[in-house]
């Protein structure tokens, strides 16, 4: 298995059992999240609960919650959105810490790419829910994820860059 962190904090974003799409010059990668159902389970084993006593189940926490599979498995963590203002300045600093840590050739990969990846998200803010992973650092790699028209699941964006692929 392949997990994927995030190069400047280690915070663990994705895995190999999403599998992604790039987009713009491979400089975003695109994931498609699904709604999911956590908690309590009903099992049905075949007594009939109105022979029993009370009929309910007492003591038993049904509570079920609905999460997205990618935030939940990687308890990634909701941040306030960003005005275009915000967002230009998230990403030049985002460039300064990001682009040593990657070789020669994705530096150069990178700085191509990543004023087009920049410009297809610009559109998008208002749309936006931004995460990051569990650390919730300062400096972290920003998730975006939100829903293309119609699509009832969330389709995520990274930057591909940004992700260290780490094998367990």
């Amino acid at each position: 298995m392949l997990v994927y962190t995030d190069l400047l904090t280690g915070d663990e974003l994705l895995s190999d059992s999403f599998p992604y799409k790039e987009i713009e010059n491979g400089i975003l990668w695109e994931v498609e999240g699904k709604w999911t159902t956590k908690g309590c389970v009903e099992v049905n084993i075949g007594a009939n609960p109105s022979a029993e006593e009370g009929g309910e189940d007492e003591g038993v926490d049904d509570s079920v919650e609905k999460v997205v599979d990618i935030v939940d498995t990687f308890r990634l963590q909701e941040q306030p959105t960003y005005d275009k203002k915000g967002f230009i300045a998230y990403i030049k600093k985002y460039i300064k810490l990001l682009t040593p840590k990657l070789t020669p050739e994705q530096q150069d990969e990178f700085k191509k790419g990543i004023e087009g990846a920049t410009k297809y998200l610009l559109p998008k803010l208002k749309d936006f829910q931004f995460f990051v992973g569990e650390g919730m650092h300062d400096d972290s790699t920003i998730v975006f994820a939100y829903y293309k028209e119609g699509a009832t699941n969330p389709t995520f964006l990274y930057f591909g860059h940004g992700l260290k692929e780490v094998k367990c």
